[in-house]
C-alpha cells in the first residue's frame, strides 16, 4: 500500500521527506520546523478549520477541531494569538508543531527516540529514522509527482500539496527543470479543494522558501 493512502498527516509526511536534508551539515539549507508548519497551515486550509481574511489566518470556527493533536495545537495557538499573516506562521513558535509531530511518528514508529546525555550530565533526546524503508517510498512518491509521467490532475491533494511545499523547500531540486515547471501545476491542485486555498498555498510556499535563503539552524 503506498504510503499516501496511509493515516500521516500532512505535516507528518513533510517531517519524513524532509528529514535526513535537515540534517547536519545538510541543515544549513532545509528548515525543517518551518516546513512541517507549512504543512499544518495548509492542511487546516483545505479542512475549512483557517480561512484567509485579507491576508490573514483566521480560525473559521473557535470550537471546530481537526481531531489530530498537532492540528488542534496550531489551531490553539492561531485562536489566542494576534492575528498574523499565513507567512508569519510558517515560522512563529514553528518549533512547537515540529516537536508534536515527532512525537507522533515516535509513536508510529517512523522515527526512533534516543535518550543521552550531554558532556554525560545533562539529559537530552535526539531521533533518527524508525522505517527508513518507508519513508524512502514516500520520498520517490514526491519524486513522481515532481516529475510525471502521471498527469498533476490524477494526485490527489494531499499528495500535491506534499510536493509543492517540499520543492518550495529546495528538496528535490535534482529533478531539474521539468519538476520546476509541475510545481504550478501541483499548487493549482492544492487550491481546487477550496475557494483562496491557492493563495494560501502560493504564501505558505513563498515563505518555506525565503526560511531556506534565511541564515539560520535547525
Amino acid at each position: 500500500m503506498p504510503v499516501s493512502d496511509g493515516p500521516l498527516s500532512l505535516p507528518a509526511r513533510l517531517c519524513l521527506v524532509g528529514w535526513d536534508a535537515a540534517r547536519p551539515p545538510s541543515g544549513a539549507t532545509v528548515r525543517l520546523p518551518g516546513l512541517v508548519r507549512a504543512g499544518a497551515l495548509v492542511e487546516l486550509a483545505r479542512q475549512g478549520l483557517l480561512r484567509d481574511e485579507d491576508g490573514i489566518a483566521v480560525p473559521a470556527d473557535p470550537d471546530a477541531l481537526a481531531g489530530d493533536a498537532v492540528l488542534d495545537g496550531l489551531l490553539e495557538l492561531v485562536h489566542e494569538s494576534c492575528p498574523h499573516p499565513w507567512r508569519t506562521w510558517v515560522t512563529l513558535r514553528s518549533r512547537v508543531t515540529l516537536d508534536a509531530v515527532r512525537e507522533q511518528l515516535v509513536a508510529g514508529g517512523y522515527l526512533r527516540a534516543e535518550k543521552r546525555r550531554v558532556l554525560g550530565v545533562f539529559p537530552s533526546v535526539e531521533y533518527a529514522l524508525g522505517r527508513p524503508a518507508a519513508v524512502e517510498a514516500l520520498r520517490e512518491e514526491v519524486r513522481q509527482a515532481l516529475r510525471g509521467p502521471l498527469p498533476v490532475a490524477a494526485l490527489g491533494e494531499r499528495d500535491a500539496a506534499v510536493a509543492a511545499l517540499a520543492a518550495a523547500a529546495g528538496l528535490f531540486a535534482q529533478e531539474g527543470a521539468a519538476a520546476g515547471r509541475r510545481v504550478g501545476e501541483l499548487t493549482e491542485r492544492v487550491g481546487q479543494t477550496a475557494p483562496g486555498l491557492g493563495r494560501i498555498v502560493r504564501e505558505v510556499r513563498a515563505a518555506v522558501a525565503g526560511a531556506v535563503r534565511a541564515p539560520a539552524s535547525l
